[in-house]
């Protein structure tokens, strides 16, 4: 392997039956563990949602790999650039669900799901029916914070299982078109279907997500930077960091793109804060709303250790 070369992430997951995924997680881990990769992976009975770093010839391995199993053969992979930093260790865990809705019956995507439209075809439902459109933002707040598609309904969730109880707010759209995206088109594929479950008649779903979108049509109609779920919290590659930022400092409002945690561990929400402003004001790393509250520099509960943490796509 080229030691000199970027490393390559890779995103991907498939909803496809894996039975004793245990099992098959002691197995992937001696792959990914053989080529050393690092990264999340996430493997129910429903499915697999990973993305992992690695060697850009160890990365085509591990593609080649998966393909060569029946189950994956046609699963799609996002690649973007990354480096040591990107995931500091291999974790790879049996959930529930590969993205977590928390629904007492799960939805199938491979039975119910929303009409995909290609990056190419989603431009031009953009570009040509504004008026009979709703485009919604499927992802959590953090998210929509540092970028978004123009004119997006951005929900105000924290969490990807807190959206079944929001979609009643949106039920005075039912008869619209549904336009759904999330960073890679895995949280769409239930969310749709949930929408498409509460009688919302037209949804669609942009298919690999906004990472494909920026790679294959552009900025056109995107607006600031695309969130990822690791070390990086934004895309560095050049066609998905904006020139200037569109996400705003909670203390400030100032341009920003640097996400925290609140030290305040009971918090330890993740929000934005101006670089510049947190160098002379060291109380801005307590979010708003917990120095709303009145948690100071003093009073603030570090739990022991305030360790900064990646959040996950759930």
């Amino acid at each position: 392997m080229n030691e000199s070369l970027p490393l390559v992430v890779l995103l991907y997951y498939k909803y496809v039956r894996i039975d004793e995924p245990e099992n098959f997680v002691k197995a992937h881990r001696i792959l990914c563990e053989s080529l050393g990769l690092k990264g999340r992976i996430l493997v129910a009975e429903e499915g697999i949602n990973g993305t992992v770093v690695g060697q850009p010839e160890a990365t085509r391995q591990y593609q080649e790999a998966m393909a060569a199993d029946p189950r994956f053969a046609d699963m799609e992979f996002k690649l973007s650039q990354g480096s040591e930093s990107t995931f500091p260790k291999l974790m790879i865990k049996v959930r529930n669900e590969i993205v977590t809705l928390g629904l007492e019956e799960d939805v199938d995507p491979n039975e119910t799901t929303g009409k995909h439209l290609s990056p190419q075809e989603w431009k031009e439902m953009l570009d040509r029916e504004k008026d009979d459109i709703v485009v919604f933002d499927a992802r959590n707040r953090y998210e929509s914070d540092v970028g978004y598609f123009e004119n997006a309904i951005k929900p105000d969730i924290e969490n990807f299982r807190d959206l079944p109880d929001r979609v009643d707010d949106y039920a005075h759209l039912k008869d619209k078109k549904f336009l759904m995206y999330c960073t890679g088109g895995i949280r769409c594929e239930k969310a749709s279907a949930l929408f498409k479950e509460r009688g919302f008649k037209n949804v669609y779903q942009l298919h690999g997500g906004i990472v494909s979108y920026l790679e294959k049509e552009g900025r056109v109609h995107w607006e600031g930077d695309c969130f990822v779920f690791d070390q990086r919290m934004v895309v560095p590659d050049d066609f998905a960091l904006a020139d200037e930022p569109v996400g705003q400092c909670e203390h400030t409002g100032a341009k920003t793109r640097k996400f925290v945690n609140c030290i305040h561990v009971p918090c330890h929400r993740l929000f934005l804060v101006n670089p510049e402003a947190l160098a002379e004001h060291p109380e801005f790393e307590i979010c708003a709303r917990c120095t709303e509250a009145g948690v100071t520099l003093e009073t603030v509960d570090r739990g022991g250790t305030a360790i900064p943490k990646t959040p996950q796509a759930s």
